[in-house]
């Protein structure tokens, strides 16, 4: 794939099958672990061992909380937002870091969510949007909208052909580890929701609540 300053873009099922990452998930925002510290000074102590195994060598989004801590690694540049081969690399160090701390890494902890607006007057509707929470554009797209500390959920606007009456106009990416996908959409569904359709699975599903209202459940990895 094309490069990144040097370094190849990747997706997710390589991230996934390279050694070294079996703590790590790919989302729809990149690659997500999870380690559980039991308290608050441990992830702090964590996150700056983090801090110092990945300087000069690369970044990562992290949130400290007193149950544990979250990592994120992405490529958030202008011309590109996604993963590359450095990612490998930096998810390995970060798990033999969190190893050292006796953190314990739970894969089914992570997740991430979309919000996604169907529309027919597409630049107009994403323009009120991007004011209004005061987001930038991924990448130069169109459709695509980002919290520039990358803490909000992205927004994602959808080309409607025509109007859809009777039917919800907005709905909610959630992405889940690939190995769990399933399982989620089971309990969605015996908590009384419907499933719309899989024509897409494994890489997604769009399930439905008992008044119409839509998810698309996504696992990044499980099939490219």
């Amino acid at each position: 794939m094309t490069d990144v300053q040097g370094v190849a873009r990747i997706r997710p099922a390589a991230f996934h099958a390279a050694g070294g990452t079996e703590d790590w998930r790919v989302l729809g925002e990149g690659a997500c672990a999870f380690f559980r510290t039991g308290s608050f000074g441990a992830g702090a102590q964590l996150v700056g061992a983090i801090g110092a195994a990945l300087a000069g060598v690369g970044e990562a989004d992290v949130d400290l909380r007193p149950e544990g801590v979250t990592v994120r690694l992405i490529e958030a540049g202008e011309e590109y937002y996604g993963l590359t081969e450095r990612h490998v690399e930096l998810a390995r160090l970060v798990s033999g870091v969190a190893r050292e701390l006796g953190a314990v890494a739970e894969p089914a902890a992570v997740q991430t969510v979309q919000v996604t607006v169907d529309a027919l007057e597409l630049p107009a509707v994403v323009a009120f949007w991007r004011a209004l929470l005061g987001y930038r554009d991924r990448s130069g797209s169109p459709e695509d909208l980002l919290d520039p500390a990358r803490r909000g959920a992205p927004f994602y606007f959808q080309q409607m052909d025509g109007p859809r009456p009777q039917r919800n106009r907005v709905h909610v990416d959630v992405w889940v580890p690939h190995d769990l996908a399933e399982a989620r959409i089971a309990a969605a569904i015996a908590a009384g929701g419907r499933l719309v359709t899989d024509e897409h699975a494994p890489n997604h599903w769009v399930l439905a609540d008992p008044e119409g209202n839509e998810a698309c459940v996504g696992a990044a990895g499980a099939a490219g």
